[in-house]
């Protein structure tokens, strides 16, 4: 199938440099408490970039910001900017952020039911996505092209199953369908929030291959949202670690999963090794939870579950990146870039 893409002309400095997504001191609040804070990042045409973290370190918060899905209480501030969008996506009004989701960004849920309508063929449903964007004329070419997404994605017999609902398919045929419609009008930029979560291993190799194949076909920028180590290190080429609603590590894949500098990061990574004891046999883990929104410390974020922590991490900026420098945990604060740089 030969799409129809919609114009993404750089409208901001970044775009013009390949840069699709510019996060730019973004936060969420609720009712005056911080859950996200200073959050920033670029994304390039084509690239792939992770966003890692416990549960409650503020993923999936980013995620719905982006897409300007925050629920009703939260607020956000801050500049998201999008090739090919003129308002910045931060306080844009609900008719201008109708018409950037799905077409310019858009996002693959982690329950994938929540994105289709129970009453509704999944061939209309995809049909409906491009006409809504107007990438058909008429609803005779939307239906021939959603058959062809539904075939793209892996589904067998598509003819056949554009005409079935949500419930008749399995839960990695579902993910499949929802991929679909998300990269339909081909974003810029495709929002992944833990996808492959509830899927068995084997599927989840075969809907993370397809999600890689799709973004990379069309030259959109990914954000892969996950807790998981190995998927980052198998479908993302940079990562960004999140932790207290703050990226506290970024640069490319294999370097930070090798060689973590920030204590939060090493602590994550020595979680994920299934091989790694203590000395009473138990498995690594990082000690205590992630609190409660409104309740991490001050200066580092993680001092307050960090075996290395002293004093003067009170005083640290957020995101400080750790490692062992003249005896003490903590090292300068660095960019992102800086850190890409090593």
């Amino acid at each position: 199938m030969t799409a129809v893409r919609p114009a993404h002309e750089p409208t901001d400095p970044s775009a013009a440099t390949g840069g699709v997504v510019t996060v730019e001191g973004l936060g969420v609040t609720a009712h005056g408490d911080p859950l996200v804070a200073d959050v920033g990042f670029r994304i390039r045409a084509g690239e792939r970039v992770g966003l890692i973290g416990e549960s409650g370190s503020g993923k999936s918060l980013t995620a719905l910001a982006l897409m300007g899905l925050l629920p009703e209480g939260l607020s956000a501030s801050g500049s998201v900017r999008v090739a090919g969008v003129e308002d910045d996506l931060v306080g844009a009004s609900e008719r201008t952020l109708a018409g950037i989701r799905g077409r310019h960004v858009a996002m693959v849920f982690q329950e994938p039911m929540t994105a289709l309508n129970p009453t509704m063929r999944v061939g209309r449903q995809v049909a409906e996505a491009l006409l809504v964007h107007g990438n058909r004329p008429d609803r005779g070419s939307a239906q021939a092209a959603a058959v062809e997404l539904l075939d793209q994605v892996g589904l067998p017999d598509p003819t056949d199953a554009a005409r079935a609902y949500p419930h008749q398919f399995s839960g990695g045929q579902r993910q499949r369908i929802v991929l679909a419609l998300a990269l339909a009008n081909d974003p810029a930029l495709l929002i992944c929030d833990e996808p492959t979560t509830a899927l068995d291993v084997t599927v989840q190799a075969r809907v993370l291959d397809l999600i890689v194949r799709g973004v990379e076909e069309r030259r959109s920028a990914m954000l892969f949202i996950t807790h998981d180590l190995a998927v980052v290190a198998t479908a993302c080429e940079r990562v960004l670690v999140m932790y207290g609603g703050r990226i506290v590590e970024a640069g490319p894949v294999r370097e930070v999963l090798t060689r973590p500098r920030h204590r939060y990061t090493q602590g994550l990574v020595g979680a994920s090794d299934l091989t790694a004891v203590d000395e009473r046999g138990r498995l690594v883990t990082i000690p205590g939870s992630v609190p409660a929104a409104g309740e991490f410390p001050s200066g580092c974020v993680f001092r307050s579950r960090c075996g290395h922590a002293d004093d003067a991490c009170a005083e640290l900026p957020p995101w400080t990146t750790t490692g062992p420098e003249a005896g003490h945990a903590c090292v300068h604060p660095h960019t992102e870039e800086e850190v890409a740089r090593g």
